[in-house]
């Protein structure tokens, strides 16, 4: 039995620019989503991440392709199904909240009750509304004028009203977006409460990787209008598919160089020297390839370690973070990046030994 919820199968999305040149949004985009997941599309601007989320809205019109939700076909152009928006019965989430600034708190989040095609008593709107402002901490404002809510609160007043259909599946366009950052941060454990508690299947846009990486289950990486990589947070930062995955999603330092030899343990001749790495991947000789290795990966000491991968450095800059130290070492004509615990109080000038773990190496093909 399949337990997704949303399937999304070839998708293609294009649309015209005021001079009718074709933009090509979405390519051949699939993906699963499991029932009770939070999945997110992140890429950087104009790489279709939002468009896709359209098209799964129904706000978009794919040019080929099929979305499936809870085994209802919604669009397929196949078969010549396109399911109105309206009519989907997603809740929806967007940059803007849209909140009524006519109603107080609970008429905002009773509204989809009140106009949607379900008969609803008085006393089943009553329960349902303040069932979900509960969810999101929002019951004790109920008869509060909306305007007069904080940028956070309108943000989960606009969550209370998607929630309160109890959509089979809830879209979110960078819901986050507006807040400062601080604020951002505090949202993002709350609608990761929310989603976790209330088991919502979720679709999630971003181009805030960190806002990626804290929230979802499953990320899909866009690039072009193309998924780059599919994966849990943990492998997408740790195992990146593709040069563009590393760069994108948090900081690495690329080494470039080639395959000198191959086998599980693989040395790759660079500009720091000969790099030992350990990857399953089908290397030979002479491939040229870089080498993604994170700033927090690049050990440094000052005395020379055992082990692979050692060259004596010297620290070019430092910048204190509290509760981390950035250091840029130079090793040869090479600068590499370092995030390392305040212990280490090398000054800038000195020397310092860099060593890199050859588990840690993560090897990229270059076409």
């Amino acid at each position: 039995m399949n337990d997704a919820v949303l399937d999304v199968s070839g998708l293609f999305t294009e649309y015209a620019t005021p001079k009718g040149e074709p933009v090509k949004a979405a390519q051949d985009v699939t993906f699963t989503v499991p029932e009770g997941r939070l999945f997110t599309l992140l890429g950087p601007s104009g790489c279709g991440k939002t468009t896709t989320l359209r098209s799964i809205a129904g706000l978009e019109r794919p040019k080929a392709g099929e979305i499936t939700v809870k085994d209802r076909v919604v669009f397929s152009s196949a078969k010549g199904i396109f399911i109105a928006p309206n009519r989907r019965g997603f809740g929806m989430v967007f940059q803007s909240y849209a909140i009524w600034p006519h109603m107080n708190v609970f008429q905002n989040a009773a509204f989809p009750l009140e106009v949607g095609n379900g008969r609803h008593s008085r006393a089943g709107i009553q329960d349902k509304v303040m069932k979900v402002l509960t969810a999101v901490q929002l019951d004790h404002l109920a008869q509060r004028e909306a305007t007069t809510l904080s940028g956070g609160q309108q943000q989960r007043l606009a969550l209370a009203r998607a929630l309160v259909m109890e959509p089979a599946l809830l879209l979110l366009d960078e819901p986050l977006s507006n807040l400062d950052a601080k604020l951002r941060e505090k949202m993002r454990f709350e609608l990761k409460r929310l989603q976790r508690e209330l088991k919502i299947t979720t679709v999630y846009v971003t181009h805030d990787q960190t806002e990626a990486l804290a929230l979802s289950h499953e990320i899909a990486v866009m690039n072009e209008g193309r998924i780059q990589q599919i994966g849990t947070p943990r492998e997408i930062y740790e195992r990146p598919a593709s040069q563009f995955v590393a760069d994108f999603v948090g900081n690495t330092n690329f080494i470039e160089g080639y395959v000198v030899s191959g086998f599980s343990r693989t040395v790759v001749r660079s500009e720091l020297g000969d790099v030992t790495v350990q990857t399953d991947q089908d290397l030979r000789p002479d491939d040229r390839v870089a080498i993604s290795v994170r700033p927090e990966d690049v050990d440094l000491s000052e005395t020379r370690p055992a082990g692979d991968n050692v060259w004596e450095g010297r620290v070019e800059q430092k910048v204190f973070l509290g509760e981390a130290v950035d250091f840029q070492v130079t090793v040869g004509a090479r600068t590499l990046l370092s995030r390392q615990h305040p212990t280490l109080r090398t000054k800038v000038g000195e020397a310092i030994f860099v060593q890199l773990d050859p588990e840690k190496c993560v090897v990229l093909k270059v076409s």
